[in-house]
């Protein structure tokens, strides 16, 4: 008896099957890197100078597509609070260089102003 009996593959689930199957490899592969190799691995002065970096950066190419753009058009409007949340989470960040305190405060004033008001 078959697993998929009375299931007819078509060619988009097949599609869907294979990309599945290729970002498992990808994943595996990707995350066992590391372990493949028998001796220390060293990065590089520049990554390890450039790791600082990368939440800020991660969070910033997350955000500011959806600060930016809302439905596929252009949102540039006062009455946003994503902006006004944005705008605090910057601040926070550069006064004190922490991740967490922009996130906490980004959402303390992001949602009142969404959820209240409806902005």
């Amino acid at each position: 008896m078959s697993l998929f009996q009375g299931v007819s593959w078509d060619a988009a689930e097949a599609w869907r099957l294979g990309v599945i199957a290729g970002l498992a490899v990808v994943t595996v592969i990707t995350r066992a890197f590391f372990l493949i190799f028998n001796r220390p691995w060293r990065l590089p002065q520049w990554l390890h100078q450039a790791l600082p970096y990368a939440p800020i950066a991660a969070l910033a190419a997350v955000l500011l597509p959806d600060m930016l753009l809302r439905h596929g058009e252009w949102v540039l409007t006062a009455s946003d609070a994503r902006w006004y949340a944005a705008l605090a989470a910057a601040a926070v960040y550069f006064w004190r260089r922490n991740v967490l305190h922009c996130i906490v405060l980004g959402m303390a004033i992001y949602l009142p102003l969404h959820l209240a008001w409806g902005w």
